[in-house]
């Protein structure tokens, strides 16, 4: 069988790092990752991709990267389910990313671009160059 994704998006905001009680390093992300087409008004969409890493890798990338950073995971799609508070059952499709590569210099993070990743006017700038408008208020989270 196979099971292998290799993605390159943004970070939508800084990975959230925790531990497991056994003191395993985890954090989990979020990556804007454009689609290879454009809609029927000519805009480019993304999808948001929720990911999860563990150990010494987990510590790296939140101490290397931040929202807006590009970057190139490479890892394997898990399916898990749980039962939440009101009894329901809950089903998570995410990416466990086993590698990261940054894949732009830390001034091309910066250059012409505040912290946040965003540029003005409010638009996320994604691997192709070209901007594409977004808000919080679009994110899924």
């Amino acid at each position: 069988m196979i099971n292998n994704v290799v993605l390159v998006g943004r970070l939508t905001k800084d990975a959230e790092l925790r531990y497991t009680p056994s003191n395993v390093a985890v954090a989990t992300f979020t990556l804007a990752v454009n689609r290879n087409f454009k809609n029927q008004n000519g805009d480019r969409e993304a999808d948001f991709i929720n990911c999860v890493m563990w150990r010494q890798q987990a510590e790296n990338i939140v101490n290397w990267t931040q929202k807006g950073t590009l970057i190139g995971v490479t890892g394997r799609i898990q399916t898990r389910n749980y039962e939440n508070q009101q009894g329901q059952r809950v089903y998570v499709t995410e990416v466990v990313a086993e590698t990261f590569q940054v894949m732009e210099s830390r001034k091309d993070q910066h250059g012409g671009q505040s912290q946040s990743g965003y540029q003005s006017g409010g638009q996320l700038a994604f691997g192709n160059n070209q901007p594409m408008d977004i808000s919080d208020d679009d994110l899924p989270f």
